[in-house]
């Protein structure tokens, strides 16, 4: 007695169809203003040279400032907010903040290089709100 084999369905092939927003490729042309290859915008670090830093609020304590102080200097925001939400104790922030640097960079990323730029101090705090995003 011959085992007839089961027919066997007809393959199917699947085309990966990818959305085009989702992969993003970023260049340097020979004409962008540009120094250094792969930058975006302008500079030497992708930041347009006449942007002002900003300057930090009146109401800050001593920590809050040279949290923004940091910040400012590094990451060149277009809107910093820093705050003290323990209850002054100095335990926890909630920082805001959007700058051209994170530009290209996913949220996690983002608030990776915050907690870079922050370095040990961070390490001593019991907590952070953060939001960050791009201009």
């Amino acid at each position: 007695m011959s085992a007839n084999p089961l027919p066997t369905p007809p393959k199917k092939t699947t085309t990966l169809r990818t959305n085009p927003l989702s992969r993003r490729e970023y260049s340097s042309s020979s004409s962008s203003s540009s120094p250094i290859e792969g930058t975006i915008g302008q500079g030497a670090a992708g930041i347009p040279a006449d942007k002002i830093a900003l300057t930090a609020p009146s109401h800050l304590d001593a920590a809050e400032k040279d949290i923004f102080d940091v910040l400012n200097r590094e990451l060149e925001p277009d809107k910093l907010e820093v705050k003290d939400v323990s209850g002054g104790c100095g335990s926890m922030y909630a920082i805001e903040v959007t700058s051209e640097r994170f530009r290209g960079l996913g949220m996690l990323k983002q608030q990776r290089l915050v907690n870079g730029v922050l370095g040990e101090r961070v390490k001593g705090w019991h907590g952070v709100q953060m939001k960050t995003g791009v201009p």
